[in-house]
C-alpha cells in the first residue's frame, strides 16, 4: 500500500539524518583533536519495484558513512620539539605498548603526531599510543623493510647511557717568537736522552731541556676520560726552525715507544717560511707531522705494540688518531703565545632534549652538546586510505578496503614529508557543520512530519467503514 510505503520512507529518512547528526556531532566534539579526519554520511535512495502501474511505492533512503581519512589537514607550529606533523600521504605506525612488545601486538595508524617522552623514555601521544621507528645503528644506517612493521620498535631515549665523542681532530693557533735565541740549552740537547718531555728543575737538579716555549691542550678519551697534551719548542741553530716534542702529561697517562721518554708521543722539526708561515716539508719535518704536507697524526693504538705510543694498558681505554693541525701555527717577531685551541671530543653527557629532523630522524641531544640519531620514522602508506577500520585513540586498523599497507621513509615513493615541531589539525570546518547540523534537523522533522502525514491519512480510511 502506498501510505504504507510513505510511513516506511519516513522512517528511513529519520534514520539516516539521525547517522547525519552522530556523524556531525563526532566532527564537532573532534574539531580540537590533532589530525583527527570528519566523517560525512552521504545518502542514496531506495527504489521500491512498481508493481502497480498508475502506482507508486515510496522506497526511501540509506545513509553512507564516509571516512575523509585521506583529507590532509593543516600543518600548524608547536612549542613542542617531539610534535610531529606529516604533510603529504603517510600514517605514524604505532602500538598500544612501549616495552616488551611481541611481533604479536597490534600495529595501529594515526596522524596524531603530539608526541612526548614519557617517564620510561618513549616517544607516545595524546591517546597513550607509542611511536614505532626503524632503529640506527652506530654507523648512522638503518633498514627498511616495506611489508614487515615488525622491524619497527618503540622509539625511547633515555635507554642511551651517557655518549662520548673522543678527540679526533685539535687545530692550534700560535705564534713563535722569531726573535728568539738559540739557547746553550740546545748545544746538549738530545731527544732521547734528554728531552724536553723530561724536562724538570728541583733546586741545583735539572734533568731533561728546558723549553723555549710550551703549550698544552685537552684531549678526551674513548671512555669520556680528560688528558692534558703538551707540546715543546726550542730553537735551533737553523734559521726558522724548532725543535718540537709532543707529549703526555702526566708522562703515565701514556706508554711510549721503545727508546722514547717517558710520555713521549712525537718528536721532530717544525720549519718555518720567510713569511712566518709553516713549512710543513722542512727538513726533519716528516718525524713530527708523518708525511710531508700532512698535520700531525697522534696515534695512541690500543696494541702494546712497542713501534708507537698507546694509552696506559691499566687504563682500559680504546686507541684512537688525533690529527693536530699545525697550519695557523706561525712565526714572527712577537712574544710566544697560545691564541686559541680548537679540538672536537665531548665528555661524559646525558639526554637533555630530542630532536626531530625533516627526513624523519629521531635524535637524542646530550648536556655535552653531542647529538645521536637514535631511530629512523616510518610511514604507511595506503592505496585507500578511507577504507581503514577507525578504533579509539584517533588511530586506524588495517582493512581489505584499504589496500596492501607499505612502509616507507619520509619523502621517498610518494610517502609524506615530515614537519618538525608541527601538528596536523583537524579537518573539521565548524561553519559547514554547523550548517549540516541545521539542514539535518530540518529533514529529520520533514522525515517525522511524513510519518504524521500518512498516520493522518491511515485514520482517514479507519474512519470510512462509520
Amino acid at each position: 500500500m502506498s501510505i504504507n510505503s510513505a510511513m516506511a520512507a519516513g522512517v528511513s529518512g529519520l534514520v539516516a539524518n539521525s547517522s547525519a547528526l552522530a556523524a556531525i556531532s563526532d566532527n564537532i566534539a573532534n574539531v580540537n583533536t590533532v589530525g583527527y579526519k570528519r566523517n560525512q554520511v552521504d545518502f542514496a535512495s531506495i527504489v521500491t519495484t512498481q508493481a502497480v502501474p498508475g502506482r507508486y511505492s515510496a522506497g526511501g533512503v540509506s545513509g553512507v558513512t564516509r571516512q575523509l581519512v585521506s583529507q590532509q589537514g593543516t600543518v600548524q607550529a608547536a612549542a613542542s620539539s617531539t610534535d610531529i606533523a606529516i604533510s603529504g600521504d603517510g600514517f605514524f605506525v604505532v602500538t598500544n605498548k612501549g616495552a616488551g612488545l611481541t611481533n604479536t601486538d597490534q600495529r595501529l595508524f594515526t596522524r596524531a603526531g603530539s608526541f612526548t617522552v614519557d617517564a620510561d623514555g618513549y616517544l607516545v601521544n595524546d591517546a597513550g599510543l607509542y611511536l614505532q621507528g626503524w632503529p640506527v645503528s652506530s654507523t648512522g644506517a638503518y633498514t627498511v623493510d616495506p611489508s614487515d612493521l615488525t622491524s619497527m620498535q618503540p622509539i625511547n631515549v633515555k635507554a642511551l647511557g651517557t655518549a662520548v665523542a673522543p678527540t679526533s681532530n685539535v687545530a692550534v693557533n700560535a705564534t713563535l717568537d722569531k726573535r728568539t735565541a738559540t739557547s746553550a740549552a740546545y748545544a746538549t740537547y738530545n731527544v732521547a736522552t734528554k728531552s724536553m718531555t723530561d724536562y724538570a728543575s728541583t733546586g741545583s737538579t735539572v734533568t731533561g731541556t728546558q723549553p723555549d716555549f710550551t703549550m698544552q691542550m685537552s684531549v678526551i678519551d674513548s671512555a669520556g676520560g680528560t688528558h692534558k697534551i703538551a707540546m715543546s719548542f726550542l730553537k735551533t741553530g737553523t734559521a726558522n726552525q724548532w725543535a718540537a716534542e709532543i707529549y703526555a702529561v702526566p708522562a703515565s697517562d701514556v706508554n711510549s715507544a721503545a727508546g722514547a721518554p717517558a710520555g713521549q708521543i712525537a718528536s721532530g722539526i717544525v720549519g718555518f717560511n720567510s713569511d712566518g708561515s709553516i713549512d710543513l716539508t722542512a727538513a726533519g719535518a716528516t718525524t713530527l707531522f708523518g708525511a710531508a704536507g700532512s698535520p700531525t697524526k697522534l696515534v695512541l693504538a690500543a696494541s702494546s705494540a712497542a713501534t708507537q705510543p698507546q694509552w696506559a694498558a691499566g687504563q682500559g681505554i680504546a686507541g684512537q688518531t688525533i690529527t693536530l693541525d699545525l697550519t695557523k701555527v706561525s712565526q714572527i717577531a712577537a712574544t710566544s703565545a697560545l691564541n686559541s685551541i680548537t679540538s672536537d671530543g665531548a665528555s661524559a653527557g646525558n639526554v637533555i632534549s630530542v630532536q626531530v629532523g625533516q627526513d624523519g630522524g629521531v635524535s637524542a641531544v646530550f648536556d655535552n652538546s653531542q647529538i645521536r640519531k637514535i631511530a629512523e620514522i616510518g610511514l604507511a602508506t595506503f592505496p585507500n586510505a578511507n577504507g581503514l577500520k577507525a578504533v579509539n585513540g584517533n588511530a586506524y586498523t588495517i582493512s581489505r578496503d584499504a589496500g596492501s599497507m607499505v612502509a616507507k621513509a619520509p619523502g621517498i615513493g610518494g610517502a609524506g614529508k615530515i614537519a618538525p615541531s608541527s601538528v596536523e589539525a583537524s579537518t573539521v570546518d565548524l561553519s559547514s557543520e554547523f550548517t549540516g547540523l541545521i539542514t539535518t534537523q530540518k529533514a529529520y522533522s520533514a522525515s517525522s512530519k511524513i510519518i504524521t502525514t500518512a498516520d493522518q491519512m491511515l485514520d482517514e480510511l479507519i474512519q470510512m467503514k462509520r
